[in-house]
């Protein structure tokens, strides 16, 4: 089939059949320009990068984040990249640093494909250490991120992996030697390379995820970030890998996802307006829920020690995730990791607290006995009809049932975030700056604010000086 450029520049003497996916996968990055993204996706890629970096920020304090700054320290690197809040160190470490703060809080957007969710925002701190380290611009950040988020969200929906047991980094790891081979700016040879060393070598199991979870929920993308953008660099200098990872004999297809098909020649760079950004500091399909039981509350403003019962109807993928389905049980909640993918949790905390927020899973707000009571009182039911709608929507229903007998309903479908209600940039600088808030200063804030509003006219270094100049202190409580 012959190619058509729509955008990208193409040759129109590609041929599809001709190549593997991969050499087309590096067709389509290395033949991406700035001039290709529209102006609602310029603007949708800013909203994200803030949204993100706020993300960052709000999780200096993490502890994870703190021993990743020990083994950073621990190896006495120097390096010319930035680590946000202070500090700087080689370049496959800053991608691991920035990407662990980024993910730490489990606050960042999403892409909703049927049978996978993926963060694609989590690709921007492999992203921003190799722009530094190359001396890259913000256009070029613009536009390695929306290169980044087409490859994961077209890979999360033509070969989804969730159901077959392996985690959604297997689609990260084509995103990841994507943009970072893009900001790198590679030739079309040594990006197929990355791509493919990437993409045969991190298959993760989905055990990430499952059960008692553990810090390695938030850190195995981190830890994809940093793997890719070395293996980006290995490639760079001539070390080739199996191009045919994907359609080859024990490759992608052969091994995990069965037959699919992506046109790589076709499509824009349009995908990052069909993510969501997350509301409430939970996972991406408890937000409906939550809006639903905050609803409630403030209509009928009933006092907690007055429910009954709480039962909440929802789509098949929120049930067997974070409502007790396949994945486990959701009930028993002792850390921050198991709390923000726990349903019960998370309404239980947003009924007592009236928000879902990072100190929502502060230990001791976790473990008090009001949460870990009502938490018990939750009843997580799947609804076929939900489930086929989503994710089009992500409908659910709640009931909250009084002792004296009264009964409030709410139903929703979507919220403020949701990609067919999206968030405004003023929007997005108010959750930036309440996750912040702690962190920097409101100079520092509008600073960072100002930068990533005006990427087009300024260099990632003078970005992650903003970034670098928020320190946090571990002495001073959050």
């Amino acid at each position: 089939m012959k190619a058509h450029s729509r955008g990208f520049g193409l040759s129109a003497t590609v041929h599809e059949g001709l190549m593997s996916q991969v050499e087309q996968m590096a067709e389509f990055v290395s033949a991406a320009r700035f001039e290709a993204l529209g102006s609602d996706t310029r603007e949708q890629l800013k909203i994200r990068i803030l949204d993100a970096l706020g993300c960052g920020l709000g999780a200096l304090h993490g502890e994870p984040i703190r021993m990743i700054r020990e083994y950073i320290s621990e190896l006495g690197s120097t390096g010319r990249c930035t680590l946000i809040g202070g500090g700087s160190t080689d370049i496959d470490r800053a991608a691991l640093y920035n990407s662990a703060l980024i993910r730490y809080l489990d606050f960042n957007d999403s892409y909703l494909a049927k049978e996978e969710t993926c963060h694609p925002s989590d690709n921007l701190g492999a992203i921003l250490a190799a722009g530094e380290f190359a001396g890259a611009t913000g256009r070029d950040l613009m536009t390695a991120l929306a290169v980044a988020y087409e490859v994961q969200c077209r890979l999360s929906e033509a070969a989804p992996v969730r159901a077959r047991g392996f985690d959604h980094t297997v689609q990260g790891a084509y995103a990841v030697a994507a943009g970072v081979s893009k900001i790198l700016n590679l030739d079309r040879s040594h990006t197929a390379n990355a791509i493919a060393i990437s993409g045969t070598a991190f298959n993760a199991l989905r055990v990430t995820r499952t059960g008692k979870l553990s810090h390695w929920k938030g850190l195995a993308y981190p830890n994809l970030a940093a793997c890719c953008t070395r293996a980006a660099l290995l490639a760079k200098h001539g070390i080739i890998g199996p191009i045919e990872v994907i359609e080859g004999d024990k490759g992608l297809m052969d091994a995990i996802t069965g037959y699919f098909q992506v046109s790589w020649i076709e499509g824009d760079l349009a995908c990052v307006g069909r993510t969501t950004i997350k509301k409430y500091n939970a996972e991406i399909h408890s937000q409906t829920a939550i809006e639903a039981v905050l609803t409630l509350l403030r209509r009928y403003q009933f006092p907690s020690t007055h429910i009954e019962r709480v039962d909440v109807e929802i789509f098949d993928v929120a049930y067997n995730i974070i409502g007790g389905g396949e994945e486990g049980d959701k009930t028993t909640v002792s850390t921050k990791e198991q709390a923000d993918h726990s349903l019960p949790y998370v309404l239980a905390v947003a009924i007592l607290d009236g928000q879902v927020m990072p100190e929502q899973y502060e230990q001791e707000r976790i473990r008090r006995a009001d949460v870990q009571a009502l938490l018990g009182k939750v009843s997580i039911q799947p609804r076929k009809l939900f489930s086929e709608r989503f994710p089009g929507e992500m409908p659910c229903r709640v009931k909250i049932t009084l002792k004296d007998g009264r009964v409030f309903e709410q139903e929703t479908n979507d919220y403020e975030g949701f990609f067919t209600r999206p968030m405004s940039w003023e929007m997005v600088v108010q959750k930036f700056n309440k996750i912040t808030t702690l962190y920097a200063s409101a100079a520092q804030r509008i600073a960072i604010a100002d930068a990533v509003a005006n990427l087009e006219q300024i260099s990632i270094g003078e970005l992650m000086k903003q970034l670098g100049g928020v320190t946090w202190d571990s002495n001073k409580p959050s």
